[in-house]
C-alpha cells in the first residue's frame, strides 16, 4: 500500500501544464495520522508519500508525521516526498537523511526547457532556484528520482535534457509525456527522433556499465521479461490519495473530483465505491481489442485515461500511437543487449536482488 498525503493544495509555482486544483487548503496533523491508521492497518512496510501542491510548504508537517509514525511503530513505514525542489535546503536534506525520507524532484531539464513551463505565478522561470538545489539533492541521495515532463514544444530537446540531467548526477530518470497537450505531426516526429537518440545513449550507457535507470525504456523492457507487469495500475487498491480535507481518492489525478471519492478520514474507506472504481478501471478497453501490446502497455492507468479523456473507459489515441512506437524500440534495445550478454543489463533485468546489491556495492566503493 502507498498512501499519498496531499499536505496542501498551495504551490509556490504555477506550472503551465499542472493538473492540480490549487487553493489555500492545508492538511492537519490529526488528519494525516488518522488516514495512516485507517489505510495502513495490517499492511507490511507501507509507503507514505508526501505530495501537494508543493509539500515543502508544509515541511513541518512532513517531519511531524514521520516522527509520530516512528514513535508508534519504528521502521514500519518507508517515506518519500515529491517536490518541485525549489524549497529544498541543506537543513531539510540533513533531516531527510536522519529519518530515511527519500526525495524525488520534478525537473524538465536544462534551463531553457525548465523555464518553458515550470514557472512562478509571475511567469518567471524556476531553473535558477531549482538547479543548485537539485545538485544538492543528488549529492545527498544519488538515487533520487528526477521526473521530467515532455511537452510538444520541448520534444526536440528531450534527449539533450536527459543527457543534461545525467551530467548533473541523476541516475534515476522518469519521463512523462504530457498526453493532454496537442501533439501535432511535427511534435510527434520530434519526439520519435529524441527517443531514437536516447536509444543510442542507452546502449552506450549499458556498454560502459553505467548505473542509470531510464524508465521510458526500462519499464517497457520489464513488461517483456516479466509478463503482466504493465497490465494493471491497481487503482484505489495499492494506492490511495488523501486530500487536505481528509477525503480519500483512488490516485493523485482524482483529488478534487468528488464523483471519485472513496471515503473520508474518520469514516473509513468506502469499500463498495473503492471496488467499483477498481473494477471499472480493470475492464477491457473497447479501443484496445485485438492489440498485440495488450498486457504490456499502460492502457489501464486510471490517472492517464481520466486526465486525457475524462473517463476510465477510454484510452487517448495518441497514447496508443506512442506505445506502438516506444515498446518495439525498447524491445530492440533489450534484444541487442541480451545478445551481447551485457552483464549490467542482465543483472538489472533478471536479478531481483540487483537494487540492493547495487546500493551495497556503491557503499563499499
Amino acid at each position: 500500500m502507498h498512501l499519498t498525503l496531499h499536505l496542501t493544495d498551495r504551490c509556490n509555482l504555477a506550472c503551465r501544464y499542472c493538473y492540480a486544483q490549487h487553493g489555500t487548503s492545508d492538511m492537519a496533523l490529526a488528519t494525516a495520522l488518522a488516514a495512516i491508521d485507517e489505510c495502513t492497518r495490517g499492511e507490511e512496510n507501507p509507503g507514505i508519500i508526501f505530495f501537494g501542491g508543493e509539500p515543502l510548504l508544509r515541511e513541518d508537517l512532513v517531519f511531524d508525521v514521520i516522527d509520530e509514525c516512528e514513535r508508534r511503530a519504528p521502521h514500519r513505514f518507508h517515506y518519500k516526498v515529491t517536490t518541485n525542489g525549489t524549497l529544498v535546503t541543506d537543513a531539510f536534506l540533513a533531516r531527510a537523511e536522519a529519518v530515511r525520507l527519500h526525495v524525488a524532484v520534478s525537473c524538465d531539464g536544462a534551463p531553457k526547457t525548465q523555464d518553458a513551463h515550470r514557472v512562478a505565478a509571475s511567469g518567471e522561470g524556476s531553473s535558477a532556484a531549482l538547479l543548485p538545489r537539485l545538485k544538492a539533492v543528488l549529492a545527498a541521495q544519488p538515487y533520487a528520482p528526477v521526473m521530467m515532463t515532455v511537452n510538444p514544444d520541448t520534444a526536440a530537446d528531450f534527449a539533450g535534457n536527459v543527457r543534461y540531467l545525467r551530467a548533473l548526477g541523476a541516475s534515476y530518470l522518469i519521463s512523462s509525456v504530457n498526453f493532454q497537450a496537442d501533439w501535432d505531426a511535427s511534435a510527434w516526429r520530434a519526439l520519435r527522433r529524441s527517443y531514437k537518440e536516447l536509444a543510442a545513449w542507452y546502449l552506450d550507457a549499458y556498454r560502459r556499465e553505467e548505473k542509470v535507470y531510464f524508465a521510458a525504456f526500462d519499464k517497457r523492457i520489464a513488461t517483456r521479461i516479466w509478463p503482466g507487469r504493465g497490465a494493471s495500475c491497481q487503482l484505489g487498491r495499492r494506492q490511495i490519495s488523501v486530500a487536505p480535507d481528509g477525503t480519500y481518492y483512488p490516485c493523485v489525478q482524482f483529488v478534487g473530483h468528488p464523483e471519485y471519492a472513496i471515503g473520508r478520514v474518520g469514516e473509513g474507506l468506502d469499500e463498495a465505491r473503492r471496488g467499483c472504481v477498481f473494477e471499472r478501471n480493470e475492464r477491457a478497453k473497447p479501443s484496445c481489442a485485438g492489440c498485440a501490446l495488450l498486457g504490456r502497455c499502460n492502457n489501464r492507468c486510471g490517472c492517464l485515461n481520466f486526465s486525457t479523456t475524462g473517463s476510465l473507459d477510454e484510452v487517448p489515441p495518441f497514447f496508443c500511437e506512442h506505445e506502438r512506437f516506444l515498446i518495439p524500440l525498447a524491445d530492440s534495445l533489450a534484444e541487442r543487449l541480451y545478445a551481447e550478454r551485457n552483464a549490467m543489463f542482465i543483472q538489472r533485468h533478471y536479478n531481483p536482488a540487483f537494487p540492493v546489491a547495487s546500493i551495497l556495492e556503491d557503499m563499499a566503493g
